[in-house]
């Protein structure tokens, strides 16, 4: 590291990446952004026009040559486990696009790779970022509601996907399911970050209603039970927005209730008259959590979901996926995962 700046190199320029590189330029006292490695250069050359940062066709030669610190993974879903294993073994920190990886399989050797090298991963999970969420964190971390009963997230709209576009995502080799595993990912990080426990077991059901031409489902209803008693619901899906008035996520305890439209935060104590409403300020999501990612390892601490959250969410993916699948409960596998 130099100049106090964590040197990030780029690994996928496609659609995502754009927000990324967003995210470096707001953080220019943390972040350099160094290099790119992406096989269409056209690609490639998109992201680093703004910064002249190094342009590489493969990232494993970006690995080998370019002066970076950590890589920012943001590829297709199956490949995202490789170039993992690839940045631990040559000493680079890792932030990796959702999901972190597919499998038990894959899970184990992330693990692996990352504590042998001794590297920081952090889990890429832009919604932690909301100022609604930070907030209701900190009150159901300080006791406001008391002990939390349930927990509910909802992440759905409606995706214009259709078989010219929606490429890799269309085929569960490459994207390892359907819309659970890709945009339900996101509400079922939010919801673990909530319910503040380890997941246990899970029932789901999945539906296709209207991406009929994609394999996997376009839709999806969760149900987790965390070994602290919260029991949660994930509703997630690509076929239909929202009805309005549908939180992005609340919870309930034992003193009242806290919900959000993802810009705002209520919170309802028991007895009182009024609820308390917190209009809080938006953020650019991604340099926050750019900035974080920097600052984790400028300063040696703890992203907020390492390696360790990242593969507690994949096992609530693979366990709702072996639930529809069987029709039971399934208890959530116990996939390695380290801290």
């Amino acid at each position: 590291m130099s100049e106090n700046t964590v040197r990030i190199g780029l690994i996928g320029a496609g659609g995502i990446a754009g927000a990324h590189v967003e995210g470096y330029l707001r953080h220019p006292d943390t972040i350099t952004f160094a290099a790119v490695a992406d096989p269409v250069r056209e690609s490639a050359e998109k992201r680093a026009e703004a910064t002249g940062a190094a342009i590489y066709a493969d990232y494993r030669t970006m690995l080998a040559e370019a002066d970076i610190d950590a890589v920012d993974i943001c590829l297709p879903h199956h490949l995202h486990k490789d170039a993992i294993v690839a940045a631990a073994r040559a000493g680079k920190h890792i932030l990796c696009e959702k999901p972190l990886c597919l499998t038990a399989e894959e899970a184990a050797e992330v693990s692996a790779a990352v504590e042998e090298a001794g590297v920081t991963l952090m889990s890429a999970h832009n919604q932690l970022f909301l100022p609604a969420v930070a907030r209701a964190k900190e009150l159901i971390e300080s006791g406001a509601i008391g002990r939390v009963y349930e927990v509910r997230t909802t992440d759905s709209f409606f995706n214009d996907f259709d078989p010219a576009n929606m490429g890799w995502r269309a085929h569960a080799s490459t994207s390892g399911g359907g819309e659970l595993i890709d945009t339900g990912y996101h509400p079922t990080y939010l919801l673990l970050h909530l319910a503040g426990g380890t997941p246990v077991e899970v029932t789901a059901m999945l539906a296709t209603h209207r991406l009929t031409f994609m394999e996997g489902e376009d839709s999806a209803t969760v149900l987790v039970r965390f070994d602290n008693g919260v029991i949660g619901t994930v509703v997630t899906s690509w076929a239909y927005e929202a009805a309005p008035g549908t939180e992005k996520f609340s919870a309930v305890g034992e003193l009242g209730s806290l919900t959000s439209d993802g810009t705002t935060l209520t919170v309802k104590k028991r007895g009182d008259a009024e609820p308390t409403v917190f209009e809080l300020e938006p953020v650019h999501q991604f340099g926050e959590e750019l900035n974080h990612f920097a600052r984790s390892i400028l300063d040696g601490t703890r992203p907020l979901h390492t390696q360790k959250e990242g593969i507690e969410v994949l096992g609530i993916i693979l366990g709702a996926y072996e639930s529809a699948r069987t029709r039971t409960v399934a208890a959530i596998p116990a996939l390695s995962t380290t801290h």
